[in-house]
């Protein structure tokens, strides 16, 4: 072949190259008919291939798959390229997005038996227990728990120079990422359309859950053309607004900010979060997710509440916001109930989130000094029961009941539930049943010598009970009734005995 003539079409190449990825790439001639050539290339990919950095392993093995078929004698195989882990053979795996689990029974990389396959490996895998059927082209093989199916994708897209019509908002597209394929409905968030070689923001609403994560790239398509393509910056995007500065703002964050900056806008976006969530979401490794968090902390931008793997995670403005509502909250409960100790724990503990959290939550208002415990309720700080004048009587006058008569108080002295709730709540009082309610003092020292009868003569019969204390036989009745519901006491026909 002529010198000149291949220069001629080195120069043709690289034109052609010039506004695509591979501008600059090493080009070298081969005959497919005579092989000329031929060795210079390999030569070249070993010595490319010698300088490349490995694929690094991310301890979170993904692999998505291309093929899937049955081999005579071991079942169901998939293959396809790994990326971000390893896989060694006995691994548990999950099929994402359906989520059903497999183990590995045999694990191959270009046809050679391995027994671990490192990331950037050309991969078959045999997997235990799943059919052809429950596993296709476009799943990810991947370790269980951590890979999310995703809806909503928030990305950049670059269009291609050639493209002839420019992507319109709203538009329904084909989406390829990995092996897997999906229609998506494109939301354009800067304009009413990405007109030909622009690059901006958009949201890829999905018709089918995908199994991707951030930093995957995506290419979308027409039936006939390819439009484009992307890197995507959010895999489990909330719906953004269009036009909003803030919005892209935050999105441009996400694409070239550092670990704390990814970790603290997934913060923002999810809280309450915890640290092994932000990893998941973010695709990064745990440790860069755990040290970011940290740092974060360190810096005042974000709050950790409660303790251990079940720690939740705030950005600082996100605690104030919810500091400021819990404190409206109580607030409002005691203007309404001034005569009330504070706010029930689980009433607040509703208003504040899912039950999952709200115990965490509750619990770090109480150790930020927000509120304070108070028997089963929740105060302020400052709050104190207030009482209206005919109230403070009423308290009075059942005090005194209680004091001259401790074992036969009058019912008709007993308070409103206002009033009478605090007192049980702070211990001052037993509720025994409607109408029959003792001092602590008395409730105890009247069990110590039932107690301390059936010690001494086995038995107590109730009349022997109401001769005890002086007092009626309903009172001695709920006393123990009392006493058989707290296992200290049980019945034996017209007796009690101890339990």
């Amino acid at each position: 072949v002529d010198d000149e003539w291949l220069d001629l079409v080195k120069m043709e190449v690289e034109e052609l190259l010039a506004p695509t990825t591979l501008a600059g790439a090493e080009i070298v001639p081969v005959s497919a008919l005579t092989g000329e050539g031929l060795h210079e290339l390999i030569a070249t990919i070993d010595r490319l291939l010698e300088s490349a950095v490995s694929r690094p392993d991310r301890q979170r093995a993904r692999l998505p798959v291309d093929r899937v078929f049955t081999m005579s004698g071991a079942g169901t195989v998939v293959t396809g390229t790994l990326i971000d882990g390893s896989l060694s053979v006995g691994d548990e795996v999950e099929i994402a997005p359906a989520g059903i689990k497999s183990r590995l029974r045999g694990l191959q990389v270009h046809r050679s038996r391995t027994e671990t396959a490192s990331p950037g490996s050309r991969v078959a895998a045999n997997l235990v227990g799943v059919t052809t059927t429950q596993v296709q082209r476009g799943d990810v093989i991947a370790r269980p728990g951590w890979l999310r199916p995703a809806t909503m994708l928030s990305a950049r897209l670059r269009l291609l120079p050639q493209v002839r019509h420019p992507v319109r908002h709203n538009s329904r597209l084909s989406v390829y990422t990995g092996a897997a394929e999906a229609v998506a409905r494109v939301r354009v968030l800067e304009g009413s359309d990405l007109k030909p070689g622009e690059t901006g923001w958009v949201q890829l609403l999905l018709d089918r859950p995908l199994a991707v994560v951030r930093g995957d790239h995506f290419v979308l398509r027409t039936t006939t053309d390819t439009l484009g393509g992307g890197r995507i910056i959010d895999a489990h995007a909330r719906r953004l607004r269009r036009f909003r500065p803030e919005v892209i703002a935050a999105l441009e964050v996400k694409e070239q900010g550092s670990a704390e900056d990814l970790v603290l806008g997934a913060i923002e976006s999810r809280q309450p979060a915890t640290a092994s969530l932000l990893a998941d979401s973010l695709d990064l490794p745990a440790d860069d997710t755990v040290a970011a968090v940290e740092m974060l902390i360190g810096e005042g931008r974000a709050v950790a509440i409660g303790e251990g793997l079940g720690r939740l995670l705030f950005t600082t403005p996100g605690w104030d916001r919810l500091v400021e509502t819990a404190a409206a909250i109580a607030g409002d409960y005691h203007r309404r109930f001034p005569a009330r100790g504070g706010i029930p724990r689980v009433e607040l503990a509703n208003k504040l989130g899912p039950k999952s959290v709200a115990q965490t939550i509750t619990a770090g208002l109480v150790a930020g000094g927000v509120l304070v415990e108070d028997g089963l309720n929740l105060r302020l700080p400052d709050h104190s029961i207030r009482l209206a004048p005919e109230q403070q009587v009423r308290l009075d006058a059942f005090r005194r009941s209680l004091a001259e008569n401790p074992y036969a108080p009058p019912a008709e002295l007993i308070p409103e539930p206002d009033i009478l709730s605090p007192l049980l709540e702070r211990g001052e009082i037993v509720k025994l049943a409607d109408g029959v309610v003792f001092s602590t003092d008395a409730y105890n020292r009247m069990v110590e010598r039932v107690t301390g009868h059936l010690e001494a003569h086995g038995k107590v019969t109730l009349a022997e009970v109401r001769d005890l204390f002086q007092t009626s036989r309903r009172y001695a009745q709920a006393l123990l009734e009392h006493l058989d519901a707290r296992k200290l006491t049980r019945r034996v026909g017209d007796e009690r005995v101890l339990y």
